[in-house]
């Protein structure tokens, strides 16, 4: 006569082997799942912030070596460039100057904000000897965050 208890264990082992070799359930990929999509959202959120605030500082470097060539201009040349000569006058020379050893700035691409125009320039300026600023992200005057005007003055 066989045991009762015997004869059902190798069939619970059995069941129990094979549940454990099946693989994960629905509702645990779902979590694991759920779980990579709030990290892959939150990630990208950082990463999208930093980058908007790279741009703006690179602005702010641009508009830094910006201001120095103007000023290694002022010393060659004995002003600012004037308004219609503008900011490629540190890459180009204007006609007529004869004291003028640029270029300034090495590329015509420094004097393009990293939102893809060029810094504005006003001279005489009304912050200062003259005003070098960009208008950020969004193009016009104002804004916030990465659409916040980047200026000399500030």
């Amino acid at each position: 006569m066989t045991n009762p208890t015997t004869a059902q264990q190798p069939t619970d082992q059995a069941g129990r082997k094979a549940r454990k070799e099946g693989g994960f359930t629905l509702l645990e990929l779902l979590v694991v799942t759920t779980i990579l999509v709030l990290l892959a959202v939150a990630t990208g959120t950082v990463v999208i912030n930093y980058l908007g605030r790279a741009k703006t500082d690179a602005a702010r470097l641009q508009i830094d070596q910006i201001e120095a060539g103007l000023d290694l201009f002022r010393l060659d040349v004995g002003r600012y460039p004037t308004q219609q000569e503008g900011i490629t006058a540190l890459v180009a020379a204007p006609g007529g100057l004869d004291s003028w050893r640029g270029p300034y700035v090495r590329k015509q691409a420094a004097l393009t904000d990293p939102w893809g125009t060029e810094f504005q320039y006003v001279f005489p300026g009304r912050n200062g000897t003259y005003d070098l600023f960009s208008y950020g992200a969004d193009g016009t005057e104002g804004g916030e965050d990465e659409a916040a005007d980047v200026k000399s003055w500030e």
